[in-house]
């Protein structure tokens, strides 16, 4: 079935639509390590607690996930191509504010546009190849190319970070996103063709008000819970707040005529194991990032560039295994690769619990790399089996649907790591105080300061002599975070596994069934005119093929 309006170019057009959805995702992603990278120096500039460093990631994810899903239903009512490029003018504009912040909140804010801008492209770019590549088979190797593209986004980000920071403040971290978006503003205009969904569909505000509180609240909670006490009346507010919102999601969603989440598509396994799989692996890896660029800024004390070589192990590994796994879907089930995947990720993960202040590049390299090559065999398909899972018209909203769990995911990872990683150090650290003979008041005044504005605080006391021996402490503590940080990401994603093995079931044709709106005046009289089926509605309850997973 072909979906298209009248403003729909042909289907030579594909190549022009796949580079610019790529480039989008590039665009949307590239925020994401370029700021991991930089956070030791943003806590450094802007005196910054490790809570609000953690809101500094979640400013730019949270939107990205309580969002999505309406970008996605704006794109199907008001046309893909539109949202596209608005996506790609408040990326700009966010990295501008970003730019000029003096401040934390200010940087929150630029963050916060900036991941409004990717919560419109991510489904937009995706419903554009899905438009442009009707035929799931032909259309997982262009998924193939868009997954590439994010990997390449977040393995380059964390070397542009380090360069600029070589050589100018950490806010210039924000100056290429402007220029590129703006330039692929430009080329959209006569590159991409408009494609919208061939049903009325409206927006659905009861279920976009309640996911964004529901995504909201939950992430507040458990960072100030993580920051301060998960018994404090505020946090166990925000927790419940979030639980009654998801509730009334789901009510909101069944009742709705035109739901932005059709609660349908969970009755494909291969759909529901694949969003299980994209939120959980996602909480890990963004909190993987956060953590870990914190261990190599505070433990082992390199500079940004140092740092940004160490992560791109991990980005670079998944890149170079993304293509060909994509090409590997036609003959290895997707039960089989992203299981073996998962499996590789969490070996990894145990591998560094490892590391201590003093472990070497090398050493840190290979486990990085193994964990790349284990994300670069989840990636595509992961992606590609969420989409083809469902019937071809509900593949945009799939599409949306597993991006908004995945965006969960990465605004819990910082969030949900960050907590365990202060908690454990807190914990831990008057012990390791003890160890290297600092007691009584400087003790003190060292664990109140961290308690009070975050483990970074350490570094800018005035201690004389025993300054040394209290940052060996520190980083010790820290490392107790990071190694309990380690083996929760590692038990999360055995459970991601599991999932996979028990709901993913080798490909095979399906029957489901699906309701639909009544013909539309227009699409008749289109079928009418051309004698073909473009624009063509189908009967409610008709049945169509989907693929149950792949």
């Amino acid at each position: 079935m072909s979906i298209s309006t009248a403003t729909s170019g042909p289907t030579d057009r594909r190549a022009a639509t796949l580079v610019m959805a790529c480039l989008g995702v590039f665009i949307a992603y590239l925020p994401i390590t370029t700021v991991a990278a930089s956070l030791p120096a943003i806590q450094a500039a802007l005196s910054s607690s490790t809570a609000q460093l953690s809101w500094v990631q979640d400013a730019f994810v949270l939107p990205m996930a309580a969002l999505i899903l309406t970008a996605g239903v704006f794109g199907d009512v008001h046309g893909r191509k539109k949202v596209f490029q608005a996506g790609l003018a408040f990326c700009a504009i966010g990295a501008a504010v970003a730019l000029c912040a003096q401040s934390v909140q200010v940087l929150w804010i630029g963050q916060a546009v900036s991941g409004l801008g990717a919560a419109a492209l991510l489904p937009t770019t995706l419903a554009l190849i899905s438009h442009a590549v009707p035929d799931f088979r032909e259309r997982g190797k262009f998924i193939g190319l868009w997954a590439t593209s994010l990997m390449a986004s977040l393995a380059v980000g964390s070397l542009i970070a380090g360069v600029i920071l070589d050589h100018a403040a950490w806010r210039w971290i924000y100056l290429l996103p402007i220029p590129v978006s703006l330039i692929a503003l430009a080329l959209s205009a006569p590159l991409l063709s408009d494609s919208r969904a061939p049903h009325g569909r409206r927006l659905d505000w009861p279920g976009q008000i309640t996911a964004a509180l529901a995504i909201t609240a939950a992430v507040y909670g458990v960072i100030e819970g993580g920051a301060g006490s998960f018994t404090n009346a505020k946090v166990l507010v925000a927790l419940a707040t979030s639980a009654i919102s998801a509730v009334a999601f789901v009510l909101a969603e069944r009742r709705s005529d035109s739901p932005m989440l059709d609660l349908r598509l969970f009755r494909s396994p291969a759909f529901t194991a694949t969003t299980l799989v994209a939120m959980i692996t996602f909480l890990g890896l963004i909190g993987f990032f956060f953590v870990l660029s914190l261990y190599f800024g505070m433990v082992q004390q390199l500079d940004t560039l140092q740092a940004g070589f160490r992560l791109l192990m991990v980005t670079l590994a998944a890149l170079v295994v993304g293509a060909p796994v994509g090409r590997l879907m036609h003959r290895v089930s997707a039960r089989v690769l992203i299981t073996g995947g998962l499996l590789v990720v969490a070996a990894s993960l145990l591998s560094l619990t490892a590391l201590d202040a003093t472990t070497p590049f090398a050493s840190v390299a290979w486990r990085l790399a193994l964990l790349g090559l284990g994300m670069g065999t989840v990636m595509t398909p992961m992606t590609a089996t969420a989409v083809a899972s469902v019937p071809y018209q509900l593949a945009g909203m799939a599409a949306a649907g597993n991006n908004a769990f995945r965006q969960v995911g990465g605004a819990l990872g910082p969030a949900v790591l960050g907590a365990l990683l202060t908690t454990r150090a807190l914990h831990t650290l008057p012990e390791h105080l003890a160890d290297a003979g600092l007691t009584g008041a400087t003790q003190q005044r060292i664990v109140s300061a961290a308690d009070a504005d975050g483990l970074g605080a350490v570094a800018q006391l005035n201690l004389g002599a025993d300054t040394s021996r209290a940052l060996d402490a520190l980083g010790s503590a820290f490392l107790d975070g990071l190694h309990l940080c380690l083996i929760v990401a590692a038990v999360l994603t055995l459970i991601a596994a599991l999932c996979s093995v028990i709901l993913l079931r080798r490909p095979r044709e399906t029957k489901s069934t699906v309701v639909r709106p009544k013909a539309s005046a227009a699409a008749t009289s289109a079928k009418d005119a051309n004698g073909a089926d473009h624009g063509r509605s189908v009967s409610p309850a008709e049945t169509v093929t989907a693929s149950d997973g792949a």
